[in-house]
């Protein structure tokens, strides 16, 4: 009635090592997301320092470049980012980098990597207040 299955499973059983391709560890997948949203922070805060340079905004890029170093293996390619006549309002970078700062103080938290969430949570605040006066300002 039944035809014998005349092929190997598709299925892998419980437990059973697949070969077929590579795994990558939960830290090792926490390193990548982690180092992703610090590069990602460090680009906008270029942004933000070509168009307001200041001295905290340096400091903070030279740190995030340390950490995403640190977890990448290698340096973060970066672009030198110019001011133009078309920038975006400051104020959506920033609120942009707090976000960013934000999921990388999570995914560094659930990593226990103590320096990366320590930096984030300094970032997050330093975008929060330099958005503040300025929506105070406009009001």
């Amino acid at each position: 009635m039944y035809e014998p299955i005349r092929s190997k499973s598709v299925h892998t059983m419980a437990g059973a090592p697949s070969s077929d391709f590579p795994h990558r560890s939960r830290e090792e997948e926490l390193d990548i997301q982690l180092a992703g949203h610090l590069a990602a922070l460090l680009a906008v805060t270029d942004e933000i320092r070509a168009l307001a340079p200041s001295a905290d905004l340096d400091a903070g890029a030279e740190r995030l470049t340390e950490q995403v170093t640190r977890l990448r293996g290698g340096a973060p390619l970066r672009t030198p980012a110019t001011a133009t006549s078309e920038a975006p309002h400051l104020v959506t970078l920033h609120r942009r980098a707090h976000a960013l700062a934000g999921r990388a103080l999570v995914v560094a938290a659930s990593r226990a990597d103590t320096a990366a969430a320590i930096l984030s949570a300094e970032r997050m605040d330093a975008h929060a207040l330099a958005v503040e006066p300025r929506e105070l300002a406009s009001r």
